[in-house]
């Protein structure tokens, strides 16, 4: 008993955390008590505070798709008629990065970029949420990287990125026209990774002219005018085959492979489809779906009570904690919140009855045989478990096959389905705890043998 108040204290001191985060961000209530107004407001927590020097704000929001908070929807086409075609998936992703960088300086708000491979078909997916100009979503997507080679007037070797406003860059032409490719290799010395480049026989010999005069200064690299980096000149390198050092991890050196490769390989982009959706729409259509799932949980949580009595309010009880703890979580991840993903979460809080469903049915069963009430409750959540366990080994299969994680091309790739994908999944994973741990944990403390007897029996 002991241990079941200790998971009880543990439940509700999460439940209350849970409740404080799930709240939205700013909620008003004001009222009149003893001939006086009150007024306060209250709502989610925000974290701001200094960690070693390094400043850690996080505020807890519910972040909305494209479909809910409206913008656009653009599907890009890559033309891989000049690319090989083992390069081309590396194409395909150094094309995703340069989008996906563009969007990010731009400062758009939750962008969605994805790939999509069918047959011979290379397209690039690019939600723009808050976004209405279809001018500006073209000016950001639909161009191909250009990727150039620079030197500087007053170059610092220390930090040549501090004076680029003081500074002009002299192009050299050397431009990703001239890069066959960049990859990551190790150096065989000191296994730190490294990023290669390897030129044509054009940009070779310029390459070589331009390293023979400047050693010892850096040379800038620019991706549509943005400096990525400005790696030192340490000699004369005339085989057309370099290599950026800098004290690289693994993922540093992959991203400006990938980054410099988005400059080089000459991958066409054409705008297949232009969507705009109002947020308007969106609004309506969460009012709706807030306002069907409230019906539907309430609904279900009256058929709980009516028809098992003491226990369905234990259920109703726990799903209510279940509700709570899954608003939070999406809060603390991050969720993107679509339609698709409304409609997971409020099949998912009716999913979470039925481990209760079976328990309780299972109970009878025990019962019905004379055993007493609390070995025939623990009898019951035993003997569901095996069918609560395959059912929901089954839907958080099915939920991984809409989500995709390893991005397989035979499957869905769509972000609107993969949102379903993900609210369905934590659904299902939250209703297995709520449903088994938290039912339990309520039922051994509030439900004795004479409050279910009646229900229970019949």
């Amino acid at each position: 008993m002991e241990r079941t108040k200790s998971i009880f204290f543990g439940i509700m001191v999460a439940f209350v955390i849970a409740a404080s985060i799930a709240l939205p961000p700013q909620l008003p209530i004001a009222f009149s008590a003893f001939g006086k107004d009150f007024s306060y407001t209250i709502g989610s927590p925000v974290i701001d505070f200094n960690f070693f020097g390094t400043r850690v704000q996080k505020s807890f929001e519910f972040k909305r798709g494209l479909d809910i908070q409206g913008g656009m929807q653009v599907v890009l086409s890559a033309d891989m008629s000049g690319i090989e075609a083992a390069d081309r998936e590396d194409a395909l992703s150094s094309a995703k990065e340069i989008i996906s960088r563009r969007v990010d300086l731009y400062g758009i708000a939750e962008p969605l970029v994805q790939t999509s491979v069918t047959d011979e078909s290379y397209r690039i997916n690019v939600e723009l949420p808050g976004l209405s100009d279809s001018s500006e979503a073209l000016s950001l997507v639909g161009q191909t990287a250009q990727l150039e080679f620079g030197l500087f007037s007053q170059p610092d070797p220390e930090d040549p990125e501090a004076t680029l406003a003081g500074v002009t860059i002299i192009p050299t032409g050397l431009s990703g026209t001239m890069l066959k490719k960049s990859t990551v290799q190790f150096d065989q010395q000191t296994g730190e990774p490294l990023v290669a480049l390897q030129f044509d026989p054009e940009g070779s010999k310029l390459f070589g002219e331009i390293t023979t005069e400047n050693i010892g200064q850096p040379m800038g690299i620019f991706i549509d005018g943005s400096l990525i980096m400005a790696p030192v000149i340490q000699s004369s390198i005339l085989t057309g085959e370099a290599t950026i050092t800098g004290g690289f991890d693994i993922e540093e050196a992959q991203q400006l492979s990938v980054q410099l490769n988005a400059g080089a390989l000459p991958v066409p982009i054409s705008v297949l489809e232009l969507r705009t959706l109002g947020a308007s729409l969106g609004e309506e259509s969460v009012t709706k779906s807030i306002q069907a799932g409230v019906i539907g949980i309430g609904l279900v949580m009256l058929f709980m009570i009516m028809y098992y009595g003491t226990q369905g309010f234990v259920a109703s009880v726990a799903l209510v904690i279940y509700a709570v703890f899954t608003l939070a979580l999406y809060k603390i991840i991050g969720i993107t919140l679509t339609l698709p993903g409304i409609a997971g979460l409020i099949l998912s809080i009716g999913m979470a009855v039925d481990a209760n469903i079976l328990i309780f049915e299972r109970m009878k069963e025990e019962l019905r045989k004379g055993k007493p009430f609390a070995h025939a409750m623990e009898l019951g959540f035993g003997k569901a478990w095996d069918s609560i366990k395959d059912a929901n080994i089954i839907t958080i299969f099915t939920s991984l096959v809409l989500i995709n994680p390893m991005e397989f091309s035979f499957l869905n790739t769509s972000g609107l389905v993969r949102g379903f994908g993900i609210t369905l999944l934590i659904g299902v994973l939250l209703g297995l705890f709520t449903g088994v741990v938290v039912t339990r944990t309520l039922m051994r403390l509030f439900i004795t043998e004479r409050t279910a007897k009646q229900k229970v029996q019949s």
